[in-house]
C-alpha cells in the first residue's frame, strides 16, 4: 500500500550525513541542517576518517541534543555508513546530505509544501563548482509543480550523454519516508561504493514507491574532480552492471522498466570495459590493452570517444578556471521525462 500520508509529518525529519575525511567540510554541512526547523535528528556516521572528522562534527552542535555520532572502526562506505544511522533513526522522515554539501535556510520547509502525496520527495540540486558560492540563493524558486518519477523514467535519467554535464537523477536526494522503507526492507546495497543512491532509488520504485521531483528549494552540491561519484572505479562499475542484472531478473517489471534497466546496465558496461582497457594499459603495456580492446568490441564507439575527449581536454584548457563559475542546477526544466533509449 502506498503512503499518502500529508504534510504534516514536516517536523519530524533525520538528516544523515556519512562521512569520511572530511574535517574541512563537515561542520559547514551540520549547522546547515540543524539550521532546518523540520529536523528532529542530524545522526553523523564517520566512516573510519584519519583526520578529525569526528571533533569537527560534534563541534559543530548547537546544543540541542539532536546531534548524534556514530563512529565506524573500519571503512565501510557510505552504504554501510547510513545504514548504520537508518538503524538508529527514529525520525518518520530521513534524508541524506553528503558530508561536503549543505542546505540552505528554508530548504526542508519548502520541499515538504510541495502539494502532492509522495513516499520519497526530491528538488533539484544546486550545483557550485569549487568554492565559487555566488547567486546560488537565485537558482532557489521553491517545489512549484512536482514530477513523478517512473522506474523507466528514472533509470533512463542515469544514462549519461557525450559532451554533456553530468545530470543523472541518481544523484538526488530526497526525503524518504522511514515507514515505506522499513515495510519493504530497503536498505542501501552495502556492495556498492558508487551508485549507492541509485539502487536504493530502483528497488523503492520497483516496490511501487511514488517519488516526486521539485524544482530546487535549497540544496547546494559542491562539484569537485576528486569526489567518489565522479570517479569511476573498475569493481565499482562492476557491481552496478551486477545491481542491474539482479534487477533484470525480478519478476514482474513492465516491457518498459526493463529496457530502460537494460540499457542502463549495457552503458556502464561499456565504461567497465573501458576501465578494463585502461587497467591493462597501465599494468601490462599497450599490446595488452589492445587485446583486452578487441573482446570488447560493442565498447569501441564509446572507449574511442572517451579516449578523443580525453585529449582535447588536455590540448584545450578550460575556460572556467577550477573553483569558479557561476551555479547551475543538475537537471534544469525540462530534465526530468527523458525516455529509454
Amino acid at each position: 500500500m502506498r503512503s499518502v500520508q500529508a504534510q504534516s509529518d514536516g517536523a519530524d525529519v533525520c538528516v544523515i550525513i556519512a562521512a569520511r575525511n572530511a574535517e574541512a567540510t563537515i561542520a559547514h554541512a551540520v549547522v546547515s541542517a540543524l539550521r532546518q526547523p523540520e529536523v528532529a535528528e542530524v545522526i553523523v556516521v564517520d566512516d573510519a576518517s584519519a583526520d578529525r572528522t569526528s571533533a569537527a562534527a560534534e563541534a559543530a552542535g548547537d546544543g540541542s541534543g539532536r546531534l548524534k555520532l556514530l563512529r565506524l572502526t573500519r571503512n565501510a562506505g557510505p552504504a554501510a555508513a547510513r545504514n548504520a544511522a537508518l538503524a538508529v533513526a527514529t525520525a518518520r522522515l530521513v534524508c541524506i546530505l553528503d558530508a561536503d554539501d549543505y542546505f540552505l535556510d528554508g530548504r526542508l520547509g519548502r520541499l515538504l509544501s510541495a502539494p502532492r502525496s509522495w513516499d520519497l520527495i526530491a528538488d533539484d540540486i544546486v550545483l557550485v563548482r569549487g568554492n565559487a558560492a555566488s547567486a546560488v540563493a537565485g537558482l532557489v524558486t521553491g517545489p512549484g509543480q512536482p514530477q513523478l518519477l517512473s522506474l523507466e523514467t528514472f533509470v533512463a535519467g542515469n544514462i549519461g550523454r557525450p559532451r554533456e554535464h553530468r545530470r543523472e537523477l541518481g544523484f538526488l536526494k530526497p526525503i524518504m519516508r522511514r515507514s515505506f522503507l522499513q515495510r519493504h526492507g530497503l536498505r542501501y546495497d552495502e556492495r556498492l561504493r558508487l551508485g549507492e543512491d541509485y539502487a536504493l532509488y530502483v528497488e523503492a520504485l520497483a516496490a511501487g514507491a511514488v517519488f516526486a521531483v521539485t524544482a530546487p528549494c535549497g540544496y547546494v552540491a559542491i562539484e569537485r574532480a576528486d569526489s567518489l561519484s565522479a570517479q569511476h572505479r573498475t569493481d565499482d562499475l562492476a557491481a552496478i552492471v551486477a545491481f542491474d542484472e539482479a534487477m533484470l531478473s525480478r519478476a514482474g517489471l513492465v516491457p518498459a522498466s526493463r529496457r530502460a534497466l537494460r540499457a542502463h546496465r549495457d552503458a556502464t558496461l561499456r565504461k567497465w570495459q573501458h576501465r578494463r582497457v585502461l587497467d591493462r594499459r597501465r599494468s601490462h603495456g599497450y599490446a595488452a590493452a589492445l587485446r583486452e580492446l578487441l573482446h570488447a568490441p560493442r565498447a569501441w564507439r564509446h572507449i574511442l570517444s572517451e579516449t578523443l575527449n580525453a585529449k582535447l581536454a588536455r590540448l584545450v584548457p578550460s575556460r572556467v578556471p577550477d573553483g569558479e563559475g557561476a551555479p547551475r542546477l543538475l537537471l534544469g526544466p525540462g530534465a526530468l521525462l527523458r525516455p529509454a533509449r
